[in-house]
């Protein structure tokens, strides 16, 4: 009986600990400008577990910090593809996209060369 509860508790300890309380990660999202930036940002964020995400304008590699216990980058990666962001393995929706503002239709090679 003693044996038994020592490996429940064994396995019930390695569980627990199994997941990352402050997993990092980084994903490549496409966009041009700042407004981009903060949509980005703000959809990572708006993710619960979320902790910090930075994007950066220029190498397109959004930095995250997250509870591994609260959420997923597959679950990161579906709010940023919702706001009209694709990711290097995923585009977003046509719909999605169409609600970025004009400025930042990154898809577009006029305004990408507007942002050069």
């Amino acid at each position: 009986m003693k044996k038994l509860i020592i490996i429940i508790v064994l396995f019930v300890t390695t569980v627990a600990f199994a997941q990352n309380k402050n997993a990092k990660a980084s994903m490549e999202v496409d966009g041009v400008c700042l407004m981009c930036k903060t949509r980005i940002e703000k959809a990572s964020l708006n993710t619960k577990g979320v902790k910090s995400a930075v994007w950066n304008v220029k190498t397109h590699e959004l930095k995250l910090i997250y509870d591994e216990r609260k959420t997923d980058l597959k679950t990161i990666q579906s709010k940023i593809l919702a706001v009209g962001h694709d990711t290097k393995n995923i585009k977003a929706t046509d719909e999605a996209y169409a609600k970025v503002h004009p400025c930042c239709k990154y898809r577009d090679q006029v305004v990408q060369e507007d942002h050069k």
